[in-house]
């Protein structure tokens, strides 16, 4: 068992159970799934959006028993990279790396350009304009920065509280419709009318996305208490927490659309829809205010979980040496949170500046690290069975889930590439391939420079 607290600069174990999941929840953004997601889901699934996320859980939780599994016997601020790192050759271990580390990046963009889109829909609502939307960014990413460097104990019971009031107002509105309908099943779902094979196997794909993330208390595993039992306790928990909230959600929303006649795919307001049906209109805006303030904090918990990664890459001299310092006091990768919080933000705020809108962000930004995600999944999993067998703890049978997980991973990423998505989503493989072959670079000028070093024992 290997578990390196101290090693890094970083605080050991000041994290409670709680205070760790909140992490992978806050990453996850839950919040944003029904505001912003299920609508693109059901505009391909219809009446199947609630299969398509059932799938999706599935999927999800063979994963996270893989995730789970590894983090019962390792914890460093690494995640899935320091996984896939001992088992795997080391170009695979730094395929996971570079990928991990845009994941973080990417989602924390994603959720950046939700952030402005409903803070401008409040703001219009309220006062009849919006703000500026590169201020918006900047200001989001800019407090996300303070407080990641500030002290992670803070940033974790500020998500915790963000995310579970928000999820709170959301159940306050789809309860209510459920209860309006009744007890009998919506017989347009549960017989699936008008759904698709393509349209379903597309939506599943989306579906994924709302999940991404789930992981990210792994990143924690040097300043959580008792790591090896919380972390695989979180890990698995958020799965299923996310997993139980989003059926629900989807299908409330396409039960609560039916009931108002209107068609779930095309609506720009889904919540303030439903808030309408329940009968509570005022919770419409409660939830606007709810996604706004959730993105808040899931661009925090993304940065956070990015610049420990980034922390260990440096370590590991997967990127400058820099990025291994940590506040003398904080005790907080201050180099590597500001790094990363630029990152995110810098083609938001390019994005922003050229008019696109916010929900364009969201989905663009959020399809490029669902790349990064599945190939670091899909890597983990493949390492797994080898990893229980240098442990001592492989059992028969044992390659089942990491090798279905594996294939739920790898049919994501062809159900992302074919068919060819039209206009920038088309492009975004091109930018993840660019992105990983300039960090598989990196990796080859180090690895050259080590082995001619007149210092390399």
């Amino acid at each position: 068992m290997k578990i390196h607290t101290g090693d890094y600069g970083l605080r050991g174990e000041i994290l409670s159970p709680m205070e760790t999941l909140a992490q992978s929840v806050s990453t996850i953004a839950p919040t944003s799934t029904p505001a912003a997601t299920i609508p693109l889901v059901a505009a391909l699934a219809g009446n199947g959006t609630w299969l398509a996320y059932l799938l999706a859980t599935i999927a999800i939780l063979l994963v996270a028993w893989c995730i789970s599994r590894f983090a019962k016997f390792s914890a460093s601020p690494g995640s899935l990279y320091t996984y896939a790192s001992m088992i795997l050759p080391p170009w695979l271990g730094a395929v996971a790396a570079w990928s991990l580390l845009l994941a973080y990046v990417a989602t924390g963009s994603s959720v950046i350009g939700g952030f402005y889109h409903y803070t401008n829909q409040l703001s219009i609502d309220f006062a009849g304009r919006g703000f500026s939307t590169v201020a918006l960014a900047l200001l989001v990413t800019g407090a996300s920065v303070w407080i990641a460097m500030r002290d992670v104990k803070i940033s974790a019971r500020l998500m915790l509280w963000i995310e579970s009031v928000s999820l709170l107002v959301i159940l306050a509105v789809l309860i209510p419709v459920l209860i309006r309908h009744g007890i009998h099943l919506d017989s347009d779902q549960f017989h699936l009318r008008g759904m698709t094979g393509s349209g379903l196997r597309l939506g599943l794909v989306l579906a994924l996305f709302s999940f991404v993330g789930f992981e990210s208390a792994t990143t924690l595993g040097a300043e959580a208490r008792n790591p090896l039992k919380t972390i695989p306790r979180a890990v698995l928990q958020s799965a299923v927490i996310a997993g139980l909230f989003f059926i629900l959600s989807a299908y409330s929303e396409v039960l609560g659309f039916h009931m108002a006649g209107q068609d779930l795919g095309t609506s720009d307001a889904p919540m303030h829809v439903m808030a309408g049906v329940a009968h509570l209109p005022v919770l419409g805006v409660l939830i606007d205010l709810g996604a706004a303030v959730s993105l808040f904090a899931g661009t925090l918990g993304c940065i956070t979980a990015a610049a420990r990664v980034l922390l260990l890459m440096s370590h590991h001299g997967l990127a400058h040496g820099a990025f291994r310092a940590t506040h003398a006091r904080n005790d907080t990768p201050t180099l590597a949170v500001l790094a990363t919080g630029i990152a995110a933000v810098a083609p938001v705020a390019v994005l922003a500046q050229r008019g696109s809108s916010g929900l364009d962000v969201y989905g663009w930004m959020g399809s490029l690290a669902t790349y990064g995600f599945i190939v670091a999944y899909a890597l983990v999993c493949v390492a797994l069975p080898r990893y229980l067998k240098n442990h001592g703890a492989y059992r028969p049978g044992a390659q089942i889930i990491p090798w279905l997980a594996f294939i739920a991973m790898l049919a994501a990423l062809v159900g992302n590439l074919y068919p060819v998505p039209e206009g920038p989503y088309g492009k975004l493989p091109y930018i993840y391939l660019a992105y990983l072959a300039a960090g598989m670079v990196w990796f080859v000028v180090q690895k050259r420079s080590e082995k001619n070093s007149p210092l390399k024992s």
